[in-house]
């Protein structure tokens, strides 16, 4: 059963950095693309980034420039940097990965507030 666990959310200041990790249980070459997406408070689930099982990126205009998604083979996980945090990014964050079908994590907390 494929399984996504994501860690690094937490408490951060704005403008400080965090860095969460979705690892899965398979090979990520297995899938199409994989992603982050969140979820603020009161509002709907949003595409935040998304790399493509050649590597290719894209991103949401809120985040470009100061997020980046990466990915270790090797490790069979994928990263979101995140820089120049805002509260606006105050969201729960969840990993997603796409092969027949959608994949979900179970999210982890990011809180961005002095």
């Amino acid at each position: 059963q494929v399984q996504l666990v994501e860690s690094g959310g937490g408490l951060v200041q704005p403008g400080g950095s965090l860095r969460l990790s979705c690892a899965a249980s398979v090979s990520i070459f297995t899938f199409n693309a994989m992603g982050w997406f969140r979820q603020g408070p009161g509002k709907e689930r949003e595409l935040v980034a998304r790399i493509t099982s050649i590597g290719s990126t894209n991103y949401a205009d809120s985040v470009k420039g100061r997020f980046t998604i990466s990915r270790d083979t090797a490790k069979n996980t994928v990263y979101l940097q995140m820089n120049s945090l805002k509260s606006e990014d105050t969201a729960v964050y969840y990993c997603n990965a796409q092969d027949y079908r959608e994949r979900w994590g179970q999210g982890t907390l990011v809180t961005v507030s002095s």
